[in-house]
């Protein structure tokens, strides 16, 4: 599965990063617990967990490299809703949240952010991001301004730092699979925003 890198900041701003190579990722008995093991060491010991965002990217992607099964773990959407989210791992006291979202074709995600790193893998299907920046005034604190837009293929990996907002659309004709994988949340610094009214809410 090829595809691109990506970064995401709080100023809006997308840049693409270097990739490594497929051939160098092979792995045999490659297992998802060894995976959240490497995750888990890679940021030990770590106090600003956002420079481990190249590793975490690199981690990701070698488990979707040597993981068939990763590929079917996911539900179908929600027939009210759109979406559907599959938790592949959860254990109280493990810092990390590990799923998979299946949103249906034409579903768009709220704008927000996540209070915390993310990194997120094209399974199947096709989004679209939109990104947004902060822009604050004396009449609005959380203005925020839309600062551009970039569409994932199936095996593009995008990472976040906690402050970097954006709104999610699928756009294939089929349901769009992502693997997510995020730091523990700030659950104070994860924001809905109406771009509207200029507020935000706790998200």
């Amino acid at each position: 599965m090829k595809g691109r890198d990506w970064l995401v900041t709080g100023d809006g701003i997308y840049e693409a990063c270097k990739s490594v190579k497929v051939w160098d990722l092979l792995r045999e008995n490659y297992r998802f617990y060894r995976f959240l093991t490497e995750v888990e060491t890679a940021l030990n010991n770590v106090e600003d967990e956002t420079v481990r965002l190249p590793e975490l990217r690199m981690l990701v992607r070698r488990l979707i490299v040597n993981s068939y099964w990763l590929q079917i773990q996911h539900k179908e959407p929600c027939p009210q809703t759109g979406v559907s989210v599959l938790m592949l791992y959860e254990e109280l006291g493990f810092p990390f949240t590990v799923q998979t979202v299946t949103f249906a074709p034409g579903v768009t995600s709220p704008i927000h952010n996540h209070g915390t790193w993310g990194v997120v893998a094209i399974l199947k299907g096709q989004e679209k991001n939109t990104f947004w920046q902060r822009h604050p005034n004396a009449q609005f604190e959380d203005k925020i301004e839309r600062t551009g837009e970039l569409t994932l293929f199936s095996g593009d990996i995008i990472s976040f730092t906690p402050d970097a907002i954006h709104s999610v659309e699928a756009i294939s004709n089929e349901p769009t699979v992502t693997f997510n994988i995020y730091g523990e949340t700030r659950m104070r610094e994860r924001f809905e925003f109406d771009p509207i009214t200029h507020k935000a809410k706790n998200f």
